[in-house]
């Protein structure tokens, strides 16, 4: 059960639609579901936001679809990171809503109508053999619930690519800035714009020593520009997650105020001058 779902059974409750025993008895699943392999977290929803995600990286196909198809009949949505079309294939079978994002190696079973996301959040890449990991954490913010602009292959070897996408980085809420080899795109956009930057260092495209991630995690962790947090390599679901729930927050509008000179200043009555006798 998600959060919206709980919500609603509480409000017809309330307002005296529901019993009480009727309304028990469609909470009373257990919040963990043992399925001998696995121990399927079914209230994860309630406490984060959003259900479990499998990471499909190690699991057979006939696990991946034994967890996700509980998840289904909890009435959640599912988010499978990590597989290829095999394990996609197993889903589809039993989930014909099924969604497979093969760049990003992730499948989506979404539940119930879809929603009109959160804008909010924006993924860049330095370059094109990025973007394996760009999409893998675009589908996450994604399928958490938030619009997701994507402005790829803008690294630091031809700058003028960034600069000519600078309202999308002004419209921003929260940057995530994926890149290898020197991995300073992110201290770069942290520089230009006032949003969080999420930086994720890959392994792909570098030479020799540090070429694999490691330069650019070093790079991205000794950031002289404020507000650049990282992840670690390869990580562009850790970094879709966080990115969805710093988005997840109660204005739904254009970015808030996050300065107090910023903020709408109150009126105060004037001072009448004193009197000169």
């Amino acid at each position: 059960m998600e959060r919206d779902q709980m919500r609603r059974l509480l409000e017809k409750v309330s307002r005296g639609k529901l019993g009480v025993v009727e309304a028990m008895e469609q909470m009373r699943h257990a919040p963990i579901d043992d399925l001998g392999y696995a121990q399927v977290d079914l209230n994860r929803a309630v406490r984060r936001g959003f259900p479990e995600v499998i990471f499909g990286q190690g699991k057979t196909p006939e696990q991946i679809r034994g967890i996700a198809g509980r998840l289904v009949e909890a009435g959640q949505s599912v988010l499978v990171t990590r597989v290829g079309r095999e394990a996609f294939e197993a889903l589809a079978e039993a989930h014909p809503r099924a969604e497979f994002h093969e760049a990003a190696r992730a499948v989506v079973i979404p539940h119930g109508r879809r929603r009109k996301g959160r804008p909010g959040v924006t993924v860049f890449s330095a370059g094109t053999a990025d973007q394996p990991v760009a999409e893998e954490a675009a589908v996450t913010a994604e399928a958490l619930g938030n619009q997701v602009q994507r402005i790829y292959d803008v690294g630091v070897a031809g700058l003028h690519r960034l600069l000519r996408r600078r309202k999308v980085l002004d419209s921003t809420r929260v940057a995530i800035v994926v890149a290898g080899m020197d991995g300073a795109l992110p201290a770069v956009v942290a520089g230009l714009g006032d949003c969080p930057v999420i930086g994720v260092p890959t392994s792909a495209g570098g030479y020799g020593a540090g070429g694999q991630g490691p330069a650019a995690l070093l790079t991205m962790l000794n950031a002289c520009a404020s507000g650049v947090t990282v992840v670690n390599i390869d990580n562009g679901f850790g970094a879709g997650y966080a990115a969805a729930m710093i988005n997840r927050g109660p204005s739904r509008g254009p970015k808030a105020a996050t300065t107090p000179t910023m903020a709408k200043k109150r009126k105060t009555p004037s001072k009448r001058p004193k009197s000169g006798r």
